[in-house]
């Protein structure tokens, strides 16, 4: 049966596909090791290696928030409430 004779929303949403990728890239960015495996560029006498990864901390953070206000605003509006 379509999703309207059952009167269910679909389960992936493009909603739920941003929330995915928002809270995949932190692991594929630090698990592609090669990419951030260097000496250069240098930020305050820090190596690249370790102010990338402590960047992504700040970074993980942001995407987070943003994946759990996402995720608040789609459980709100497939309940029928407000979405703000």
């Amino acid at each position: 049966m379509s999703e309207t004779a059952t009167g269910r929303q679909p389960v992936i949403t493009p909603v739920r596909i941003v929330i995915a990728l928002c809270l995949a890239a932190p692991f594929v960015a630090m698990l592609w090791v090669s990419s951030y495996a260097k000496v250069e560029p240098l930020f305050a006498g820090i190596p690249f290696f370790y102010w990338y990864q402590m960047l992504w901390v700040l970074v993980s953070t942001a995407l987070t928030m943003v994946a759990y206000k996402l995720w608040q605003r789609d459980q709100r509006a497939r309940k029928g409430g407000d979405a703000r």
